[in-house]
């Protein structure tokens, strides 16, 4: 048997799939899997073992794009799958899934597309508080495959061993030894509408540092926010004695599989909710996660419970969660309300601080 998955554009998203690769793997075990994914997010699953093939579909916009995936669209047809699953639902993702040809073919029941599946699930448009990997999981259930738990079925993304070699020793370099306690701050998100102010994050390394001689803080950004990152670094270390400013970190720009191998080494992951943070949820260390316009019911870290994980959002918002494409009040509160003082203080819980 040959099963196609199709999983397009986010990174998070695509890593709330990866617990539907080893159900899948676990429910037709002699299966060959192909993954079709773009770029930004290939990282993520081009190390799964589960996984005999993955395609990469680079996004191309006009006539050329489309181009391009007729002719992807031949190859996939080409080798006769029996199955395929369209966990994205957009325009592009259908059409790759359509024109596969399989004859069980698996998607959303979306205006406009529903006519290129064989088998349609409902999907309510309005922002529920129900998990992403449950609702992504809703397209299994004719496959026979079991309810996820994250206990059974966490996120996965295996780590590099060359990678992870290469990054401890560019933080040894930098000035963190085994007797310190790493806590990795990542300051940028997917948009605005997820961005925790620079000042906030700032405090919060300085407090961590300020409190704790074993703290080394590592600032992490997206491939465009170094801006940002040399900005909370600043603001941080404008809080600190002379003597303690090196030990807040930039280690200059870490790739999706630096991030995943960087964490493993880390006492503490912190940051909003974002491709990396999800990446760190693959990992066992314990986690802050800040939530703005999104809900922790949708897209907490989905891993065993005996790995930290604390939430930290502002409840009672009527406009939370958003569309993230206007902020109603104006004032982006759902993140200015979220206070330094209270991740200091989950700090303070979640790591045995020497």
């Amino acid at each position: 048997m040959k099963i196609l998955l199709v999983r397009l554009r986010q990174i998070g998203d695509v890593v709330f799939t990866t617990p539907a690769i080893r159900a899948l793997h676990e429910r037709f075990p002699n299966a060959w899997l192909t993954y079709v994914v773009e770029s930004s997010a290939a990282p993520v699953v081009e190390r799964n073992p589960l996984l005999n093939q993955v395609v990469v579909a680079p996004r191309v916009r006009g006539f050329a794009g489309l181009r391009r995936d007729l002719a992807l669209g031949r190859l996939l047809r080409a080798d006769r799958y029996e199955i395929a699953i369209d966990f994205h639902g957009g325009p592009r993702a259908s059409l790759l899934t359509w024109l596969s040809r399989a004859p069980t073919r698996i998607g959303y029941d979306i205006v406009g597309r529903r006519w290129m599946y064989t088998h349609v699930v409902e999907r309510p448009r309005e922002l529920r508080a129900r998990h992403s990997v449950e609702n992504q999981w809703d397209l299994l259930a004719s496959l026979g495959v079991p309810r996820p738990s994250p206990d059974a079925y966490p996120v996965e993304m295996p780590p590099i061993p060359e990678v992870s070699q290469a990054v401890a020793s560019r933080i040894r370099a930098a000035g963190v030894s085994t007797g310190h306690q790493m806590v990795v701050i990542h300051v940028s998100a997917g948009n605005p509408f997820r961005r925790w102010p620079i000042g906030s994050f700032g405090e919060v390394a300085a407090a961590l540092v300020t409190r704790h001689k074993s703290a080394r803080v590592i600032i992490t950004s997206g491939p465009s926010e170094g801006a940002a990152a040399g900005q909370v670094i600043a603001h941080a270390q404008e809080r600190l004695a002379f003597t303690d400013r090196a030990r807040i970190l930039n280690c200059g720009e870490f790739s999706l599989t630096e991030i995943r191998a960087l964490v493993d080494q880390a006492s503490l992951y912190i940051g909003g909710d974002s491709g990396p943070m999800h990446v760190a949820a693959t990992s066992h260390v314990p986690m802050i996660s800040l939530y703005g316009p999104t809900l922790p019911a949708r897209s907490a870290p989905w891993r065993a419970a005996k790995w930290p994980s604390a939430a930290i959002e502002v409840q009672g918002l009527e406009c939370r969660p958003c569309d993230q494409r206007v902020c109603a009040p104006g004032d982006f509160r759902c993140l200015l309300r979220i206070r330094p003082a209270e991740v200091i203080e989950m700090a303070e819980r979640l790591v045995n601080w020497e």
